[in-house]
């Protein structure tokens, strides 16, 4: 007897976009009670970065999602009570600390490596943890200095130790003083609870397919395996047991799959206004971002500046559930400068000016200057609603 293939669920583009909205905690009264714990917790992973203009991008995750939550209160939700630690994900990530035993997989593979970029003294490594062990946490300044004096990776020994020991597993950056990463052994500052290798390749590949999918909500092979950078290989072993269901979706030329609980109901509420890092993981996979969106995002602080188009740090504004533009902010003093802004229809100019004035507020300027808009008959209206 022959048994028909499980129906797929066929998605509208539009209830696809929902879903990922929702999914990513811009549909729906914000989460406040869970705060920026609950934020980290939603996406399993928020992404850090350098670059720091209104704030940095671990920052503008959660104030995205849950409007003006002080700054100071964001980094003790991060980095206090053993809440999280940082590893590699999607690249240098924040991690809620529950998931640790879904990198054990990765932990394996850096101890199994056979060569590195950095060749390491014998007894350099053994120095190091030694000395977390007796006075940790510390930075790779405490440790002994971070660099030899060369170019930015001309790192010092002490800094190649411990950062191959944060791969193994061995160390933990338990929060960011300064920027500068802070170390301590992993069996003070990991919870016993989740302190294990205990799973095995396949099942934290497993659970990360199905964390991606309740991420995302909705997406494709490439999208799911973008979010914690696994390889297609690796989601093609295991999505058949991950919990994701398949799904069609109307205008999508690849399969996709849903996390079912997002298909279960219809995705409601208020949406967000808001202006979001170019490192938010909403647009983190820019064909993704095309296909949901029909907006082209593209990072442009590493383009030479002649040929940037939309600006150095040019943050999507997100409106109504769709993006509607971008502005290349900065500040001077207490004003915040919109150095261009790009508005994709007139209907946009508003939500812009709202969300520049509340990112003013939030980080303390009292006031908003439009250096140049892309289409000059909207200028006069932006500066009219920024009144």
């Amino acid at each position: 007897m022959n048994t028909a293939p499980p129906a797929v669920a066929e998605l509208s583009a539009d209830e696809a976009r929902r879903i990922a909205l929702r999914a990513q905690g811009f549909l729906g009264a914000p989460d406040r009670r869970g705060g920026v714990r609950g934020v980290l917790r939603h996406l399993g992973a928020v992404q850090l970065d350098t670059i720091s203009v209104l704030a940095r991008s671990h920052e503008l995750i959660p104030y995205a999602r849950l409007g003006a939550v002080g700054r100071k209160a964001v980094e003790r939700a991060y980095w206090t009570d053993g809440h999280a630690f940082e590893y590699w994900s999607h690249a240098a990530c924040i991690l809620p600390v529950e998931e640790w035993p879904h990198f054990a997989f990765r932990r394996r593979a850096y101890r199994a490596r056979p060569q590195w970029y950095h060749d390491l003294p014998d007894g350099a490594y053994e120095r190091v943890v030694g000395q977390l062990r007796d006075e940790g946490p510390l930075t790779a300044t405490e440790l002994g200095g971070a660099k030899n004096g060369g170019p930015w990776w001309d790192w010092s020994e002490a800094k190649v130790a411990v950062e191959r020991a944060l791969m193994y597993g061995e160390v933990v950056c338990t929060e960011r003083r300064g920027w500068k990463r802070v170390y301590d052994l992993a069996e003070r500052a990991v919870p016993d609870a989740v302190l294990h290798d205990d799973l095995d390749d396949r099942e934290c590949l497993r659970r990360l397919v199905l964390l991606a999918g309740r991420s995302l909500g909705v997406g494709t092979r490439a999208d799911i395996a973008d979010y914690h950078r696994l390889k297609g290989e690796q989601f093609d072993a295991v999505v058949e047991d991950s919990g994701l269901v398949p799904v069609r979706v109307e205008g999508w030329d690849k399969p996709a799959w849903a996390d079912p609980e997002a298909l279960a109901t219809e995705p409601r509420g208020r949406h967000r206004t808001t202006l979001l890092s170019p490192f938010d993981s909403l647009i983190w996979e820019r064909a993704r971002t095309e296909r949901i969106f029909g907006f082209t995002h593209r990072l442009e602080a590493y383009v030479p500046k002649q040929k940037r188009v939309h600006g150095y740090f040019a943050m999507p504004l997100l409106s109504g559930g769709r993006l509607l533009g971008r502005v290349d902010p900065a500040r001077e003093g207490t004003t915040l400068v919109a150095r261009q802004v790009s508005l994709e229809t007139p209907k946009a100019v508003r939500p812009m000016a709202q969300a520049l004035l509340e990112a003013a507020q939030w980080v303390g300027c009292d006031a908003v200057r439009v250096e140049r808009v892309d289409r000059p008959e909207l200028a006069a209206p932006l500066s009219a609603a920024l009144g």
